[in-house]
């Protein structure tokens, strides 16, 4: 369990292996034009906590499996593709279902969320799990996603710029000008920490030497004990049976898989220092 403190070092071992039990996000489902909020968020002070029967909350969890678990989380603390309802502000003000019932039933389909025609028990039953998971998510000091985004603050920037264009390798690969320019806008706190230890969708590169002796190269398309594809240059899809040819595979994921082993604990507090610096094409001044 994590407590909170103002600009508390938290062990970034303990993170990481929290970071382990939260939903991975990709670069897909960011919109690079909104800033993320603070993962720390706290239920409405002004919400009264509502109880309910434990058989009604018992039917909505029944209802709610079986309906809300890949995008909500089997917790309704966040999944996939949908937000964390325990720390909802439709949630903290909703009185039995009057706020969730109406999205439920209406969806937010722009978000990608469909509409539910549940009947009104069904509904009742979904409330009170919800806002019992939320009354226990609210009982867990220091709760798992509860890390200000100080705490991931207190290492040293330049020790951390250092570490980045020098044994962290990460230079080799990115660049804090080019693609990682604007990071701490599209992540903050512990999503960004979740990029730096466990990318997802991260594409490889794969050269293709063929019996021939001609190379080919792209991006990973395809991979199994059989088959290997790529698309080209031209985005042109080819594949090979793994017998006939040779090939090669960079993939950046697992550099970062590998760097876990290697990191110590100033080195991810400091890394993390300076990629929180990275706001835009203007990166921490360089020492001369």
């Amino acid at each position: 369990m994590l407590s909170l403190y103002p600009a508390r070092r938290v062990s970034a071992f303990c993170l990481a292996a929290l970071l382990q039990t939260m939903p991975l996000a990709t670069a897909q489902s960011v919109n690079p034009k909104v800033q993320t909020p603070s993962v720390t968020r706290q239920p409405s002070k002004t919400a009264t906590p509502q109880i309910y029967p434990p058989e009604l909350v018992k039917n909505g969890e029944a209802v709610y499996q079986q309906n809300c678990t890949f995008c909500h989380g089997r917790d309704a603390g966040g999944g996939e593709t949908g937000p964390d309802l325990t720390h909802s502000k439709l949630v903290a003000d909703d009185v039995k279902g009057d706020k969730i019932g109406d999205v439920v039933r209406n969806g937010r389909v722009e978000k990608g969320m469909p509409r539910f025609n549940f009947s009104d028990a069904e509904m009742a039953g979904l409330a009170a799990f919800i806002h019992d998971q939320r009354a226990k998510a609210a009982s867990q000091v220091g709760g798992r996603r509860g890390v200000d985004v100080e705490d991931l603050q207190t290492g040293n920037v330049e020790a951390g710029r250092k570490y980045f264009n020098g044994a962290g390798t990460c230079s080799q690969c990115h660049s804090a000008t080019g693609d990682l320019a604007d990071i701490a806008s599209r992540y903050q706190g512990l999503k960004l920490m979740q990029r730096l230890l466990y990318p997802r969708n991260a594409p490889a590169k794969i050269t293709v030497t063929l019996p021939s002796g001609k190379t080919v190269s792209g991006t990973l398309a395809y991979q199994d004990e059989f088959t290997v594809g790529l698309r080209d240059a031209s985005d042109w899809y080819q594949s090979w049976p793994i017998t006939q040819v040779k090939y090669k595979v960079d993939a950046p994921a697992e550099i970062h898989a590998d760097l876990l082993a290697k990191y110590t604990d100033d080195d991810i507090h400091n890394l993390m220092a300076y990629l929180q610096t990275l706001r835009g094409s203007k990166p921490a001044k360089e020492s001369q």
